[in-house]
């Protein structure tokens, strides 16, 4: 009697092990390739530079934008942006003047 279980605890055993070995090897899969594992942190990282470069761009277009906003501002505009947006939209110069446009 004691032959016959042994085979049968063997069987258990082997069978249990390689259950546990599978869990222990999709655990490891998923922490360097799940949707937080390592490689997702690496893109991550990446991913962050990128908007920190984009944010630091559109930080400096938005600020520009709101000087010219102030320049324009109707209570007291600035007499050069004014003549310079007058000659450039109607195009309203002189024969003899030559006008700039610095980006």
């Amino acid at each position: 009697m004691q032959t016959l279980r042994s085979p049968h605890r063997l069987l258990r055993e082997s069978l249990v092990q390689g259950v546990a070995l599978c869990c222990l090897l999709v655990m490891l899969a998923l922490a360097v390739a799940g949707p937080s594992g390592l490689l997702a942190w690496q893109e991550n990282r990446h991913d962050l530079t990128l908007r920190q470069q984009q944010i630091a761009q559109l930080t400096h277009q938005r600020d520009q934008l709101k000087n010219r906003v102030a320049l324009l501002d109707p209570r007291h505009a600035d007499p050069d942006l004014a003549g310079e947006l007058l000659r450039r939209n109607l195009g309203v110069a002189h024969p003899d003047e030559m006008i700039i446009i610095v980006h």
